[in-house]
This record gives C-alpha cells, sequence and structure tokens, in this order.
C-alpha cells in the first residue's frame, strides 16, 4: 500500500504535478461525494438556466435580420445570462470552499479523508466569507489584466493562493492579500509555472471528456449551415460541460500543494509538527528499566 500524500513538505516542481494527480486519484470517492452534495444544486441549476439560455440565444440569432439593434443586444445579454453568470460564481466558490475545507481536514485527522458532516462545518464558516473576498479579488484581477495584461498575470498567482491561505490560516482578506506576497518573494516563477501546467492538464482532460460534445456540435454545424445548433446538441453539449466541472477539483488540490510548499519554505511548519510528533512517540515507548 502506497504511502498517502503529505501536504505539510518541500516539494520540487514535478513533485506537485504527481502529487496532485495522486491525491485526486486516491481519494476520488470521498471528493466527488464532496463534490455531490455541495457544488450539485449549483451544477443541476446552472445547467438548467444555460440551456435555456443558450436555446433563447440561437433562435434570436436565427431571427437576427429582423430584430433592431438593441433587440440584438438584448438577445445576447438577457435575464438569463446574468443569472447563469451569478449560479456559475456561487458554483465555482462552493466548489472551492468545499475542497479547500476537505484538504484540511484531511490534514487535520491525519491524512484521513473526512465525512460530508465534517465538510459541512467547515462549508458554512467560509462560504459567504470566500464569496465576498472572490467577488472583489475577481475585480482585482480583471483591472490588472485591462492595464496592459502584464499586471494581471503577475497578480494571478497571489490571487489563486489567497482563497487557500483564507481557510488553511482562518485569516481575514487583508491577510490574505499580504501573506500571498511574501510566500512568493523568489519563488513567483516556479509557483506561476506550476499553477500554468495545473490549468493544462485541467483543461486538457475536460477536453477529452467533452470529445462527444465537441463532435455534436460540429457535425450539427455543417448540418444545420445557417440554422445553427439543434436543441438536442444544445442541451447534450451544455450537460457534459457542467458535468466535466468535477476537474476543477485539481487545481484546488495544486495550487493547494503550492501553499504548502511555499509554507513550508517560509516557516518549516510541516518539519516542526513531524518532530513534535516523533517526540510524542518516543515518550510512548515504556522504560526499560521498570521491568
Amino acid at each position: 500500500m502506497s504511502e498517502k500524500v503529505e501536504f505539510k513538505k518541500l516539494r520540487e516542481f514535478g513533485d506537485i504535478i504527481n502529487d496532485t494527480v495522486r491525491f485526486f486519484k486516491e481519494n476520488f470517492k470521498p471528493l466527488l461525494k464532496v463534490f455531490v452534495y455541495f457544488c450539485g444544486i449549483f451544477i443541476v441549476t446552472g445547467m438548467i438556466a444555460a440551456i435555456f439560455q443558450q436555446i433563447g440565444m440561437q433562435r434570436d440569432i436565427r431571427n437576427m435580420d429582423v430584430l433592431s439593434t438593441y433587440g440584438r443586444v438584448a438577445s445576447l445579454f438577457s435575464i438569463t445570462y446574468f443569472f447563469v453568470v451569478l449560479i456559475g460564481i456561487l458554483g465555482y466558490t462552493a466548489l472551492n470552499v468545499s475542497m479547500l475545507s476537505f484538504i484540511a481536514l484531511y490534514i487535520e485527522k491525519g491524512n484521513v479523508a473526512p465525512t460530508v458532516e465534517e465538510v459541512w462545518s467547515y462549508f458554512k464558516y467560509y462560504f459567504l466569507r470566500v464569496f465576498g473576498s472572490n467577488f472583489l479579488l475577481g475585480l482585482l484581477l480583471v483591472v490588472s489584466f485591462a492595464l496592459c495584461l502584464i499586471p494581471g498575470i503577475y497578480m494571478f498567482p497571489a490571487i489563486s493562493l489567497m482563497t487557500p491561505i483564507m481557510i488553511f490560516e482562518n485569516a481575514s482578506l487583508g491577510y490574505s492579500f499580504s501573506q500571498s506576497f511574501k510566500l512568493l518573494k523568489e519563488q513567483w516563477w516556479v509557483t506561476a509555472a506550476t499553477i500554468f501546467i495545473l490549468w493544462v492538464i485541467t483543461s486538457a482532460t475536460t477536453s477529452m471528456a467533452s470529445l462527444p460534445a465537441i463532435i455534436l456540435t460540429m457535425v450539427s454545424t455543417l448540418t444545420h449551415g445557417p440554422k445553427g445548433l439543434s436543441d438536442t446538441v444544445i442541451i447534450i453539449s451544455t450537460v457534459i460541460q457542467y458535468l466535466c466541472q468535477v476537474f476543477m477539483i485539481i487545481p484546488i488540490i495544486g495550487i493547494s500543494l503550492c501553499y504548502f510548499n511555499l509554507s513550508e519554505r517560509k516557516n518549516s511548519t510541516g518539519l516542526m509538527d513531524r518532530i513534535q510528533k516523533m517526540g510524542q512517540q518516543e515518550n510512548l515507548i515504556p522504560d526499560q528499566e521498570e521491568y
């Protein structure tokens, strides 16, 4: 039986990638259970809303010639569209909070997967805090990318680490903001490259799982021509797209490993924990002189 993934330890670039995949595979069932419990309602609601929004938009595109300029804009940015965006933000927040809570409890329990009830105790405490913080961080990231792109690239690794810091250290947004830059000092390039590779792996995995939907979309486009996609293809592709959100767990695990790697380099908390445990184990050994 292979040794379980230890989060609080130093890792090189390749070790983070390998341990991310290993943790995902070893804990897939408990992770999936937490994902369904805490993200399922947002997945289903977003899926239904997106289907109606895309079918409606497809019909408006077919009638684009008879619509006014205002009608064309309204068809693209309808109430359903903004509802889909809101559900997407809530779902992404739920995914982050539930998976990071899972990891925090996994570490606390000595590398044992937590139950849904245990994750819920963390989830209800952090959800609203993380939701408000993510809204502000999202605006900051959009503004940073708007400023000639380079500030956005520089900010992305730091913003990626802020939510893990908030949950793993029970910290405020202000502390998480400053702490992320302290941790990234002299480690920005390695961390940015690791996060980039994690997202590439996630995109590739999602694309492979979405391949049937991609093929259906291409066939429907070639078959129907100006009429656009059929409603059936829209429904199938949207369902597959939302189900593939389960692969978003991968970068969350990887970014968590990045955080603990950086924290270990700065504070050596994992090393101190292991030394303390060794001391406790030695104290449990009976003195032979008593016999």
